[in-house]
């Protein structure tokens, strides 16, 4: 099992906008691509010196073949979407593997 794991610093003037966004468009959108069987959204509740929230979100995919298949297939229209935040956030993702659960 690999997790997708996107943590973004968005700015506090358009926190409620994005954050409604990413719950009601986003996230399922990301999930329809069946390339993922699950989503977990938090928020770090580390003050950053740089301002504004910083959230993460953890996309569980079954096998890093299947995550390949999202990066070929979904992921630069995804991301497209995010454009009319463009310059209110910053992100960066990385790929975990599940280990085990306990």
């Amino acid at each position: 099992m690999i997790i997708y794991n996107v943590t973004i610093n968005i700015e506090t003037a358009i926190e409620k906008e994005w954050l409604a966004w990413m719950q009601e468009a986003h996230i399922p959108e990301m999930l329809a691509t069946g390339k993922f069987t699950k989503a977990l959204m938090t928020k770090v509740l580390v003050e950053e010196e740089m301002g504004g929230t910083t959230y993460s979100v953890q996309y569980t995919s079954p096998s890093k073949e299947t995550l390949q298949a999202y990066y070929d297939q979904d992921a630069e229209t995804l991301r497209a979407q995010s454009n009319k935040f463009a310059g209110k956030f910053v992100a960066f993702r990385t790929e975990l593997e599940v280990i085990g659960e306990h």
